[in-house]
């Protein structure tokens, strides 16, 4: 209801102006040089949920510190060769930037302001070196100033709690992630299912964004982080798991139809789907009533085995992995809602057990783009700037590398700089008119802060909706330029308009150096991403450790979260790359599995697995995302045989391993291939 009459937007816009005059009120008090950074900071720390606003605070101070440092280690030894100083503002610019789209967390932040921070001291103090220390000094204050009063407002005045907020999150990815397996159980094929397997991927990427906040919430109990590990880590098996039962019933119904117990048991486990939000012991002892009837049903692996029995074997395996993930995950899901630090059962105890990090995906060619592309705009901005003589082109540069830092992660940085292009426009003309109509008309700080009102509270309730807030922010920012105008450019209009005129400039300069750095940008980064789970495929393959399969989930489903945005963005069907990097994911999953029996096998009963295996990482070095994936006889017939191998091997688990592994490659890579003759086996 909060939601649907904007009562969350207005509580929130409600705080970020009363943290913003609160800083403004202070810094006038104390005498602070430049009120403008503090009223800036408490705007650009605002977020709706107090331990993301901690979480971000505390990443702004360490970055703010640390970028007036490195300023005034750069300007002193280098003040007297301009050019050796642009190199040096642009390289550390560069290396946070480089540093920070490796990081792919909350935390990157903290690279990305140590950078522009730095940029922001350092070129307007080319004039006059000898300040540098006190230019620095008063910026971090400000600055500071500004991430204490918004951390107070929006943490002590009806905070909203990042664990509450997850855990409402949580209950809705279930519900999403049940349907969808539901859907992915059904005998006929449901509209639908693969826009739901897109947003698994994005919903688990939006709990490790949020996990990171956890350990800043200032609710008395909070969910531990690993326990959202833990969770995220079954919500990723779900994913191939039910891609794969939906493909096994589908060879199944093409080759002979299902059996009518193994229809029954689909048909029951999606009514267990539709009741997993009741009772744990209730839900826990039918997950293992229906395990025990899909064990029941396995076929036997064996010489005279047909395709439709390792079609069996293959669905009722995946099945009953399905369903234990899924108890899993309401397990975990009631550890999370608990304020009991005790696991909630025995298994969730084993969950828990020895959890880790979760794996991203890491695109160092994409992070060198990015910081060449900030090195390169505040270098050749700083030279045209010392070219033209212009005393205001340092804020047009100073404004164009920041804004090449902040979004050099985005999908597509033009879009988000147009927007600030247009709110920096408004937000001109808004300052022009306070500045100059209404400022001089007030008298005191309660005059400011009624006369700021009304646009900053509906700027601050547009900021609250994402769709609005590229907008919104930078005219937010922008407004702050009447208090600028106060305290110097009272009667200089002319300054003024400069000013206004270089800010404009600067953002233009930055649409036209990303327009150039990133002309071919999303269509390589999709790209890019391709080829990283194919090189990731072909290194598993022939890798002789241990599996990690978590690990290679977990960066899978991430390469997917990231190519949906930069398919749209390309104006590309989403569907059928998706897909493919779906299939790709149960391929390194039955990859994994061959791996394991390799390695309990002495070297010639494991044999035509290391050909398969060999074969497989062969294949995928050959591939290339523009064309389409090439035949390879070769390789179906070396998974053909080493099926006919290991289903005469003498270990019934081995024969059982082996074949789902061999299966699963299968299905992935040649879908349409005919099924494997029974002679064959």
């Amino acid at each position: 209801m909060k939601d649907r009459w904007g009562i969350d937007a207005a509580v929130f816009s409600l705080k970020s102006y009363a943290a913003a005059m609160l800083a403004v009120y202070l810094s006038l008090s104390i005498g602070l040089d430049r009120p403008y950074w503090s009223f800036l900071t408490a705007y650009i720390v605002a977020q709706p949920l107090a331990g993301a606003v901690f979480s971000k605070a505390l990443f702004r101070v360490i970055g703010t510190v640390v970028g007036a440092a490195a300023a005034v280690a750069m300007v002193p030894p280098l003040i007297n060769t301009p050019e050796l100083l642009v190199i040096a503002i642009s390289g550390w610019l560069a290396l946070c930037v480089f540093v920070s789209l490796l990081d792919r967390t909350p935390r990157s932040y903290m690279f990305v302001l140590a950078g522009y921070s730095a940029v922001l001291i350092v070129l307007p103090s080319v004039d006059a070196p000898g300040t540098i220390f006190t230019v620095a000094s008063l910026r971090v204050q400000e600055i500071t100033l500004g991430i204490l009063c918004g951390s107070l407002v929006h943490g002590v005045v009806f905070p909203r709690s990042v664990a509450a907020f997850l855990l409402t999150r949580v209950s809705t990815i279930l519900k999403d992630a049940e349907r969808w397996s539901h859907d992915s159980l059904a005998l006929e094929t449901v509209p639908g299912v693969d826009a739901e397997r897109r947003r698994l991927a994005a919903d688990i990427t939006e709990l490790h964004q949020l996990s990171i906040h956890l350990p800043y919430e200032t609710a008395r109990t909070t969910p531990r982080v690993r326990t959202v590990r833990a969770l995220q880590d079954q919500l990723s098996l779900l994913m191939p798991l039910g891609a794969a039962v939906d493909d096994r019933t589908r060879g199944l119904q093409a080759h002979g139809g299902l059996p009518p117990e193994v229809a029954t048991l689909l048909a029951d486990t999606q009514a267990w789907l539709k009741t997993l939000d009741g009772d744990r012991d209730t839900r826990t002892a039918q997950a293992a009533a229906l395990e025990a009837r899909c064990t029941a049903l396995e076929p036997d692996v064996h010489a005279g085995s047909s395709w439709q029995d390792l079609l069996l074997l293959s669905l009722l395996s995946r099945l009953a992995a399905l369903i234990a993930a899924h108890r899993d995950c309401r397990d975990l899901a009631d550890q999370l809602a608990t304020l009991d630090r005790r696991p909630v059962s025995p298994r969730v105890a084993e969950l828990l057990e020895g959890r880790r990090g979760r794996e991203l995906h890491i695109d160092w060619v994409g992070a060198l783009r990015g910081a060449i592309g900030a090195f390169l705009t505040l270098s050749v901005g700083s030279a045209i700037w010392i070219a033209s003589g212009w005393a205001e082109g340092s804020t047009a540069v100073m404004l164009a590398g920041v804004f090449l830092a902040l979004f050099a992660a985005a999908p597509d940085p033009l879009l988000p700089l147009r927007s600030f292009f247009w709110g920096t426009l408004v937000a001109t003309m808004l300052g022009a008119l306070y500045g100059y109509a209404i400022m001089p008309r007030l008298d005191g700080f309660g005059q400011l802060a009624a006369a700021m009102a009304p646009p900053l509270l509906i700027l601050g309730a547009m900021m609250h909706s994402p769709k609005w807030m590229g907008l919104a922010l930078p005219t937010l920012l922008g407004l702050g330029s009447p208090l600028l105008i106060s305290a110097r450019y009272t009667s200089a209009f002319a300054s003024f308009v400069n000013g206004a005129i270089a800010q404009l400039m600067g953002v233009a300069f930055a649409i036209l150096m990303a327009r150039l750095l990133q002309s071919a940008g999303i269509e390589q980064a999709i790209r890019r991403t391709v080829r990283a789970g194919w090189a990731d495929i072909a290194e598993r393959s022939n890798l002789m450790t241990p599996p990690d399969v978590r690990g290679w989930i977990n960066r899978m489903l991430d390469r997917i979260a990231l190519l949906a945005p930069r398919l749209a963005l390309a104006g590309r069907a989403p569907g059928k790359p998706l897909y493919d990097a779906l299939r790709d994911l149960r391929t390194g999953v039955a990859i994994a599995e061959l791996r394991a029996l390799r390695l309990e096998l002495p070297p010639e009963r494991a044999a035509p697995l290391t050909d398969v295996l060999r074969d497989v990482g062969n294949y995928y070095r050959r591939l290339e995302p523009d064309a389409e994936k090439p035949e390879d006889p070769a390789l179906l017939a070396h998974i053909d045989r080493a099926l006919h191998v290991i289903a005469r091997d003498d270990d019934a688990a081995v024969r059982r391993t082996g074949a789902l592994g061999l299966l699963g490659l299968r299905r992935n890579l040649f879908p349409h291939a005919d099924p494997a003759s029974e002679a064959v086996l």
